[in-house]
């Protein structure tokens, strides 16, 4: 009996084995048929649009034109040249047939290539009956007023859900358009898992959100706004990811926008859980879930933040918890219509002033006292600017070799520009031979030592001279052991400070417990971004945010004018905490040149620190003019060693960037969507 038990459970392996292929086959068979499909449609657009130019009247003027060229034996006449139709001449030529058919976006491209087909809904349909864990789902929608359209549209997504264990609460505001009343009930007769609540008075979005979550029996509560959508795999794709990881307290997802007409735009690809990115701008948005009890336990919603009163909910939650988890797909579209917030900053802009409150609620309540300033022109988007509890001293740690003009005019943007007033320089010369740049140390450890006789400046220069190879980590590492400041900032030699108040918004962010490396907006001096964070993974190892971007640009869902989380900063303008430094042993030497910072960074995460970008702290960077560029064989086979120690050590974080969507492109550093 054993023996049969035992083949029986070998054969159920083999059987599920096989399984697992042929679903392997089916997936790559459904993905080749839907490139088949989107080339097809392609070439057959393409192909319309030739046929309409070629019919055209310019398009036979151009012919007899190029006739008449060849006649002239491939010359134009000096007496005679066409005078070619205007755009919209062309345009007009065009059949109305033709000319209407809508162009496709890449987000239309990645929409037809990821968005669940009908057999993939009728699989995960199938494959919650495999499911360990079945939680109940208790998706919360306020009413008001809602017109029929959206009201029904926003029911039937919930009706449409594959994954079945949930419950729709819906709680109506007092709604004075009687068909509201009537529509909820007879959905509530078509589905024993639609609940409602009548509000006897109007008490507008936060009490109406409370009278829903009062109906809520799941352990899990999602929002849902009356006139907005659901992907039908919506609920299915938190149940999955519940099952992953059961100690989940906070889900969110990416989401886009659906216009009147049934259009989806704008997609919002979201970062995973980034704190201070969120301090800056509610980024999580849709498709919220919460663990009822959680939000049970902060009071629900607060009456007064009505407009920010999801805002103001996870900035409360996130206090309590750190399991917080993204899924990187579009599951909520929202809906954009004259009077949606979607539509216009306009439409709501007590929303804007609730946030305001709800931030700086959040600041007291955390100990971290400090200015909400909201950006200009960007409502819902906000600089905080923390009080400095002490102003420690900061080591400004800069390794140089020659190049005496940028090293100067880098001492002198420091010495001229700088507010803060607690720093000193270790300036590391490692084995130049030029003259002048002795003459330059020499004017500096002058001009600094003249202030240290005058008691302004004590110790606020040192000068040492490491005659050793190129070793980046190594001179750094030196330099630290020769510094005395609570803060380090390293910085490169061809850096120039734009903002006097440079360094003290840097330290501002170093002196909070929570934050490991702390960078700067750096830009190159024409003007454009040099540097606004990096991303890893991108142009194969890493990139850094939104290059050669225009300085004014507000960049990827705002990040660049914002306060933004990133896996790392780069080490040409880095601070961060000496304790914290030399937890980790500071800076690799087994990474001598390329990397470095980024690993520096990477061991500053593993500690449960975050690394940040500080959009209002700029610095021109005259890029490599100090050490050149990694152009011969002997550089070029260093780095690739470099960038496969960093694959073996950090290989999950190095191909997927925890602050980086897996839908955005990782070909360049401009954040179009990957297709």
């Amino acid at each position: 009996m054993r023996r049969w038990f035992w083949e029986l459970q070998q054969v159920q392996a083999k059987a599920g084995q096989l399984q697992q292929q042929i679903d392997r086959l089916q997936t790559q068979l459904r993905q080749v048929s839907r490139d088949l499909q989107l080339a097809t449609a392609e070439r057959d657009q393409y192909r319309g649009r030739l046929e309409a130019m070629e019919s055209s009247k310019f398009w036979q003027i151009r012919t007899q034109w190029l006739q008449l060229r060849q006649k002239l034996g491939g010359q134009e006449s000096p007496d005679w040249t066409p005078e070619l139709p205007s755009a919209e001449a062309i345009d007009a030529q065009i059949p109305p047939e033709i000319a209407q058919i809508p162009r496709e976006t890449p987000y239309d491209r990645w929409r037809n290539a990821n968005s669940p087909r009908p057999a993939d809904l009728e699989r995960m349909a199938q494959m919650v009956d495999f499911l360990p864990a079945k939680p109940l789902i208790s998706v919360l929608m306020p009413v008001y007023n809602t017109p029929e359209s959206y009201l029904r549209s926003a029911i039937e997504s919930m009706l449409a859900q594959v994954y079945p264990h949930w419950e729709l609460c819906i709680a109506d505001d007092a709604s004075t358009q009687e068909q509201v009343r009537s529509i909820l009930e007879e959905y509530a007769g078509i589905d024993g898992r639609i609940k409602l609540t009548f509000r006897s008075e109007n008490g507008h979005i936060s009490a109406c959100s409370n009278s829903a979550l009062e109906l809520a029996t799941g352990e899990f509560v999602a929002l849902l706004d009356h006139d907005d959508l659901l992907s039908p795999d919506a609920l299915f794709e938190v149940a999955l990811l519940l099952n992953r990881c059961p100690d989940a307290d906070m889900i969110y997802s990416d989401e886009d926008k659906i216009d009147e007409q049934g259009n989806f735009s704008e997609p919002y690809f979201k970062p995973g859980w980034s704190p201070d990115s969120f301090l800056a701008r509610m980024y999580t948005c849709h498709l919220g879930v919460y663990r009822r009890s959680l939000v049970n336990q902060i009071g629900g919603f607060r009456v007064g933040y009505e407009g920010s009163q999801d805002y103001d909910l996870v900035l409360r939650l996130t206090e309590k918890t750190k399991n917080i988890f993204h899924i990187a797909k579009i599951l909520y579209h929202w809906r954009i219509h004259p009077e949606s917030i979607a539509q216009s900053a306009e439409a709501k802009p007590y929303a804007y002033d609730a946030s305001d409150r709800a931030l700086a609620e959040a600041l007291e309540r955390r100990s971290e006292p400090g200015k909400l300033l909201p950006i200009p022109g960007s409502p819902g988007n906000y600089i905080v600017r923390y009080k400095i509890q002490s102003q420690e001293r900061v080591s400004i740690i800069i390794p140089t070799k020659d190049k005496a003009d940028l090293l100067d005019r880098c001492l002198n943007s420091i010495f001229e520009k700088t507010t803060y007033p607690n720093y000193e320089i270790i300036l590391i010369d490692n084995s130049s031979t030029e003259p002048e740049t002795a003459e330059v140390i020499q004017k500096w450890q002058t001009q600094f030592n003249a202030l240290s006789s005058s008691g302004n400046s004590p110790d606020r220069f040192q000068y040492h001279r490491l005659d050793i190879p190129f070793n980046y980590s190594k001179i750094n590492n030196f330099a630290v052991q020769q510094s005395n400041g609570k803060y380090l900032l390293f910085l490169n030699n061809d850096i120039e400070v734009i903002t006097p108040d440079w360094m003290t918004a840097m330290v501002e962010q170093a002196q909070r417990r929570s934050i490991g490396a702390v960078g700067a907006l750096l830009l190159y001096p024409d003007d454009t971004i040099q540097h606004a964070g990096v991303v890893l993974g991108v142009c194969a190892y890493s990139g850094h945010s939104h290059k050669h971007f225009p300085a004014t640009a507000a960049g990827y869902l705002n990040q660049v004018i914002g306060i933004t989380n990133y896996s790392a900063v780069t080490g040409a303008c880095l601070m961060c905490k000496r304790e914290q430094f030399e937890a980790i042993g500071g800076f690799d030497e087994g990474l001598a040149v390329s990397f470095n910072d980024i690993d520096l960074c990477l061991k500053f995460m593993q500690q449960g620190l975050h690394n940040i970008y500080l959009p209002h702290v700029k610095l021109y960077h005259h890029e490599s003019q100090s050490r050149g560029q990694d152009d011969t064989p002997e550089k070029r086979d260093r780095f690739l060693q470099e960038a496969n120690s960093m694959m073996q050590r950090w290989s999950d974080w190095m191909t997927r960037d925890p602050h980086y969507n897996p839908n955005l492109t990782i070909d360049r550093q401009d954040y179009r969507i990957k297709n």
